[in-house]
C-alpha cells in the first residue's frame, strides 16, 4: 500500500513510536492522519486530527470506526508492557491488562475497521509486534505471552482478510527509544529509524518485516533444532 495520498490512523499517537508514525505520514504525503488517544489534548503534532481513542473501550472503536469513514491505513501501535516473569505474584491482573491492550485491542479494531477498509479498496493494517512475539527472557516474559498471541491473531486477520484485498503487515523489533525502554540499559533504535524501515515494507506490499538485526536473526533461528526460543532470550 501507498502511504501517499492515504488516509492514516495510528493508535497511541501521541507519543513515542505512534507520534513518529503520524510525524512521518504527514511528511510521506498522506492526505488526512487521524492520531489516537486516551486523552486527544495530548496530541501536540501539527497537522494532525486527534481522536479520542481507547482501543481497550469497546464503544470508542465502534464510534471511531463510524466516524473515521474515509480511513484506509489503520497502525495498530496501541500497546503496554508490564515487565514482569509469568510466575511471580500478581501477574495474572498484569497479563490481562496487556492482553487487554496488546492483543484485544487489535482485535477490536480489526473487527471495526475491517469494514471501513473493504468499502475503501482494500487498505491495510499494520500491526506493531515485537521480537518478544517470538522469544523470551524474565524481565519481558509476560509482555511476551501478550506479544505472542498478537502475532498468532495478525496471522489470523491476514487470512481472514485476505479476499477483500486487505494488506495486514507485522512489524517485529528488539528495543526502541521510547519512554517504555527508558530504564532497559541494552541497545535501541531510533524511532524514526523503525517508522522508516516499516513504511518502506508496507509500501513493498510486504506481510511481515523485521525492522533490526535481532528481529531478522532470532526469526532466522524459529526452525532450529533446539529452537531458539527455548533458551534464554533477549538479553
Amino acid at each position: 500500500m501507498k502511504l501517499d495520498n492515504a488516509t492514516v490512523l495510528v493508535t497511541g499517537a501521541n507519543r513515542g513510536l505512534g507520534l513518529e508514525f503520524a510525524r512521518q505520514a504527514l511528511a510521506g504525503g498522506a492526505k488526512k492522519v487521524y492520531a489516537g488517544a486516551r486523552d486527544p489534548a495530548s496530541v501536540a503534532l501539527a497537522g494532525v486530527t486527534p481522536v479520542r481513542l481507547d482501543v481497550t473501550d469497546r464503544a470508542q472503536v465502534a464510534a471511531a470506526a463510524r466516524e473515521l469513514a474515509d480511513v484506509d491505513l489503520v497502525i495498530n501501535n496501541a500497546g503496554i508492557a508490564h515487565f514482569q516473569q509469568v510466575l511471580a505474584d500478581g501477574v495474572e491482573d498484569s497479563l490481562r491488562a496487556m492482553l487487554d491492550t496488546n492483543v484485544f485491542g487489535i482485535l477490536a479494531m480489526s473487527r471495526a475497521f475491517g469494514p471501513v477498509l473493504h468499502r475503501n479498496g482494500g487498505g491495510a493494517f499494520l500491526n506493531i509486534l515485537s521480537v518478544a512475539s517470538w522469544i523470551s527472557s524474565p524481565a519481558l516474559a509476560a509482555y511476551g505471552v501478550s506479544k505472542a498471541a498478537a502475532w498468532s491473531l495478525t496471522n489470523a486477520v491476514r487470512n481472514e482478510l485476505r479476499e477483500q484485498g486487505t494488506q495486514v503487515l507485522a512489524l517485529h523489533v528488539g528495543f526502541i527509544d521510547t519512554d517504555l525502554t527508558r530504564d532497559i540499559a541494552l541497545p535501541k533504535l531510533a524511532p524514526a529509524t523503525v517508522v522508516e524501515r516499516a513504511y518502506a515494507a508496507l509500501e513493498a506490499d510486504a506481510a511481515e518485516v523485521m525492522i533490526d538485526d535481532i528481529s531478522q536473526a532470532v526469526k532466522a533461528e524459529l526452525s532450529g533444532v533446539p529452537g531458539i526460543y527455548t533458551m534464554a532470550g533477549v538479553r
